[in-house]
């Protein structure tokens, strides 16, 4: 699917249903947002069967990012406004389901447009997130050894041991790939804007739509204990933790994370 936001065509995955159909239109629109240096395919497990479980799912590229027309935005804000652009180019208020970076981008769009999100799910987040200097040398000199590192890193140690949802594939190979087919520069513009983004928790203490959080134990990239603060703001917000997840727990754990987001999506009346 392409659709055009602030006159630039923006490609995403709709699990091969198509959003605009008259008798999906009352479903929610669920859109799902990756991280730093990714794309849409980080959601594989998720886009599909969401579109098929009575919602409308858009796996965006975001602006420079996959099939998406560049340029790469610079800041969180910027991207967080451009989320806002994109549910007025849609026509409905989004459900929005954010991983890392595009979690971050939910959060402040959540904060900033109340009446264009409708929910969120965040997942492989903290209050902060603070990148490796190694990390952050390695992907302004678009140098393999960025995705070497945060293929390693965003795993838990299972995944990397051979299991993976995705028979006969490599997790850690997966997002390896994913990561080095980032254009030049994107990844390292993203990462010095996650790092620079200090407005986690004011945007949470301003965020009033439903909300669910979804925790890896193991996340090395965005530790569990740095996102207490942001779950104790988010007061009202689902947490979830999973046991043998690290920081891609759409990914790591796809199951857990379809029902979360069933559970969220359509909340059973007590």
């Amino acid at each position: 699917m392409r659709f055009e936001v602030a006159g630039r065509s923006v490609h995403a995955a709709t699990g091969a249903v198509a959003i605009d159909r008259s008798d999906v239109a009352d479903t929610p629109l669920v859109v799902l947002v990756h991280g730093a240096g990714m794309d849409r395919t980080v959601w594989s497990h998720q886009t599909r069967w969401l579109a098929h479980h009575g919602t409308r799912a858009v796996a965006v590229d975001l602006p420079g990012h996959g099939r998406s027309d560049g340029p790469a935005l610079g800041s969180i804000v910027e991207l967080a406004t451009w989320l806002g652009d994109v549910s007025d180019a849609l026509g409905d208020p989004l459900h929005v389901v954010g991983h890392s970076m595009g979690s971050f981008i939910g959060l402040e769009a959540a904060a900033t447009f109340n009446d264009q999100i409708a929910s969120l799910v965040l997942m492989g987040l903290g209050a902060s997130m603070p990148v490796h200097p190694d990390l952050q040398t390695a992907a302004e000199a678009d140098d393999p050894l960025a995705a070497d590192l945060m293929a390693g890193w965003m795993h838990g140690t299972d995944q990397k041991f051979g299991a993976n949802p995705t028979p006969g594939m490599s997790m850690t190979g997966t997002s390896r790939a994913v990561i080095e087919t980032s254009p030049d520069g994107v990844l390292g513009l993203d990462l010095a804007m996650c790092a620079a983004y200090d407005g986690a928790l004011e945007a949470a203490s301003n965020v009033t739509c439903p909300t669910t959080v979804v925790l890896g134990r193991l996340d090395r990239m965005t530790p569990r204990r740095g996102a207490q603060p942001l779950v104790d703001t988010l007061d009202h917000a689902t947490v979830i933790e999973l046991a043998t997840s690290g920081h891609a727990p759409m990914m790591e754990d796809p199951d857990t994370v379809r029902s979360a987001l069933l559970d969220h999506l359509f909340p059973v009346a007590s």
